[in-house]
């Protein structure tokens, strides 16, 4: 590291990396194994691990509609990836300033979210953070950008600035240098689609788990699904168990993709006013139904507040939500003060 950057991580001090799951799954999983129409396969997609388990009728259905959904969720993770070089990010980017961009219709309702979720946010969640190139949760290579740097990214960051038109089914980025990162919006639609196969697939349940981020259709011999919620003050710990049927848990917190510096807590969700991670709630943990109901509304949430987030979840009468904020204070709503068990 540039030494004449005292901010950033130095390799030789001590950081605490932090590499804890969002949500421990699968309670009952391990003994489920041993049923021959039960199968499980893991993968790491969207540099996190992605783990699928499904039952189904017969024996040798497993493990070709697991297959299928394996690939089906590859192509969508390489169209919007922001870390390959010919994905439809990198070429937005390219084309930042200059013009627009055609663009899948998968990456078009990607896009189509995140700006609904920056509008109903003001701005709390924003892809256009990918503009703080300088900053690195890869465990082997902890990095973050110093004021200076900021400051110059700081112009780059304006949810506005992303045009979408879905009639040319073009995407652009009006200034140059700009860049978006869709990893807090790209992840569920990509977990929904591989879901999608497997239903397509006539299995009888099937649960897909990508990095906390928890979809479960049907049943695992009988019965429901059964979630386990980490607490963000201790990971280690389970605050809870969720138990559901179709659906899906999406959690966000300041203990997963992170390290320690100078007893300071870096983690990946930035707020999109600072450069800086955000000094908001721990945790949030979501439930719904569908995917649109929920997508980025998490970060969003840990930027703004636990005041911001309790009002927006007053118009989401079908979310339930758990929002752990200082001193491991704990706000559920009704819905999830029924769901949780613990």
């Amino acid at each position: 590291m540039n030494a004449s950057r005292p901010d950033r991580p130095n390799p030789g001090r001590r950081r605490l990396l932090c590499a804890w799951p969002l949500l421990a799954t699968g309670l009952w999983i391990r003994p489920a194994l041993a049923d021959p129409r039960v199968a499980q396969s893991s993968r790491t997609l969207m540099g996190t691990r992605v783990d699928i388990t499904v039952q189904a009728r017969h024996a040798d259905t497993a493990a070709p509609a697991m297959a299928a959904a394996w690939a089906e969720m590859a192509r969508l993770a390489d169209l919007m990836s922001r870390y390959r070089v010919g994905s439809q990010v990198h070429a937005l980017q390219l084309a930042a300033g200059v013009q627009p961009v055609k663009v899948a219709p998968e990456m078009l309702r990607v896009l189509g979210m995140a700006n609904r979720m920056s509008r109903r946010s003001a701005g709390a969640f924003d892809i256009t953070v990918g503009a703080f190139a300088g900053w690195n949760f890869d465990p082997a290579h902890p990095a973050m950008p110093d004021q200076a740097e900021i400051a110059r990214e700081l112009p780059l960051v304006n949810y506005r600035d992303v045009v979408v038109d879905p009639r040319a089914e073009t995407a652009f980025l009006r200034r140059q240098g700009m860049r978006i990162d869709l990893g807090g919006i790209a992840k569920l639609p990509v977990l929904q689609a591989g879901m999608d196969v497997l239903r397509q697939h006539g299995l009888d349940g099937a649960m897909i788990n990508g990095g906390g981020d928890v979809l479960v259709s049907g049943a695992l011999q009988g019965r429901a699904w059964r979630i386990g919620v980490r607490d963000p003050l201790a990971p280690a710990r389970l605050t809870g168990v969720i138990a559901m049927h179709d659906g899906l848990v999406a959690a966000s917190g300041d203990y997963e993709r992170c390290f320690m510096q100078a007893g300071r807590r870096y983690h990946h969700i930035l707020d999109p006013g600072t450069g800086m991670p955000s000094a908001g709630p721990h945790g949030v943990t979501l439930v719904a139904r569908g995917v649109d109901d929920i997508n980025g509304l998490g970060a969003a949430i840990m930027v703004a507040g636990e005041t911001a987030g309790r009002h927006w979840l007053e118009a989401l009468p079908g979310v339930d939500a758990m929002i752990v904020g200082p001193g491991g204070r704990r706000w559920l709503s009704a819905g999830m003060a029924g769901r949780l068990i613990g």
